[in-house]
């Protein structure tokens, strides 16, 4: 999390290869990826990385399903884990296989760049602000699936982004970045009360993160029942 220009995506294109740092180390679950002192720089094909950009980048010429499936082509055989059925289902793409990209929305392309990048069984997803390009409705329409690839994959996310509303609703730890420097680094709900570590502009978006459990809907009014330990909360209907 950080402002343009704090150094967000030129570390999210260092852990992904697309960028050789002039010294340091990166190491993710154990595997190092970069160490300049030892001369060790992973290619990045070799990375076992998955790479959602802020622009889909899907081809144009290929169908969804092609584009999905090229994924597929870097991994061996052996290593693969993600199974193209249960990633379609996951994303809510079925009905969009045979499709071109030109024939898709912002955020039917973002899902299938997801599906593109968890199709090549990656060890680490990052996510370099995937929602930036797109407009209010369409990222509530997107919302909900990186929600459930957060929850029902179990793959490692690191996600770049200037929303708070984005990394209250998705992070479990924040590293906010500020001129290139780490300024702090800590679990979500911490981070969010820290209004000295926001860009000026965003200072009145400050919050605090409450873990709640859903316990109904009242359609009639149009609103959800959450479960806290502070009691139930009304919102606004969620879907």
């Amino acid at each position: 999390f950080g402002p343009s220009g704090s150094g967000k995506t030129t570390l999210i294109n260092m852990i992904a290869g697309l960028i050789r740092p002039d010294k340091g180390r990166i190491e993710a679950d154990g595997r190092v990826l970069v160490d300049t002192d030892a001369g060790r720089f992973v290619p990045k094909h070799k990375r076992r990385i998955g790479m959602v950009f802020q622009d889909a980048r899907l081809f144009p010429h290929m169908s969804v399903a092609s584009n999905l499936r090229y994924g597929r082509w870097f991994t061996p055989t052996a290593e693969r884990y993600a199974d193209i059925k249960a990633v379609v289902d996951l994303l809510g793409i079925g009905a969009l296989l045979d499709r071109r990209p030109a024939k898709l929305s912002g955020g039917e392309k973002q899902r299938v760049a997801i599906g593109r990048a968890l199709l090549a069984s990656p060890k680490l997803l990052l996510m370099d602000e995937p929602l930036a390009s797109l407009d209010e409705a369409r990222k509530a329409e997107i919302l909900p699936y990186i929600e459930r690839l957060r929850d029902e994959t179990k793959i490692p996310i690191v996600y770049v982004s200037h929303s708070i509303s984005e990394v209250a609703r998705l992070a479990s730890d924040v590293v906010v970045l500020a001129q290139g420097k780490v300024a702090a680094c800590g679990p979500t709900g911490a981070i969010m009360q820290r209004l000295d570590l926001l860009p000026a502009e965003e200072r009145g978006e400050g919050g605090a993160v409450l873990d709640t459990a859903v316990l109904g809907h009242d359609d009639v009014f149009g609103m959800t029942v959450l479960g806290s330990v502070a009691g139930e909360i009304r919102v606004p209907l969620l879907a």
